[in-house]
């Protein structure tokens, strides 16, 4: 959010000053003037100059930050890959193991044994202490 902040900021930085320069705007030199409109060029220069010089590094910023963007993206397709070859593995393994009926059964045996755990684990974990 303070980026954009930030952002909007420079760029009402950026183009301040310039009413002047619309069409329009320009005065007709005089002979008199013309050292004065040599010192306002010279000044619109510098501004214009450091205007650009700020847009050049803005846009520099915005390059690495969309690289970076673009290698956490990359990393993170990688890693959605890795994890796919391994539960579609996984899910191979279960198939096999439900295709024949006693490993159906050992597994129930081991699901009930878990749940058995658990019940067991919450009976003297929270109802045990409670009544003492």
């Amino acid at each position: 959010m303070s980026y954009r902040r930030d952002n909007r900021a420079s760029r009402t930085a950026l183009f301040d000053n310039l009413d002047g320069i619309e069409e329009g705007g320009l005065r007709a030199s005089s002979p008199y003037s013309r050292d004065i409109d040599e010192q306002e060029n010279e000044k619109s220069l510098n501004s214009l100059q450091d205007r650009v010089v700020f847009l050049k590094r803005l846009t520099g910023d915005i390059h690495e930050e969309v690289q970076t963007h673009n290698r956490m993206l990359d990393r993170m397709g990688n890693g959605m890959d890795s994890a796919r070859g391994i539960m579609s593995g996984t899910m191979d393994k279960l198939k096999t193991v439900f295709e024949t009926k006693s490993s159906r059964r050992t597994c129930k045996l081991v699901i009930y044994l878990v749940l058995a755990f658990f019940i067991l684990y919450y009976l003297f974990r929270f109802l045990l202490p409670a009544a003492v």
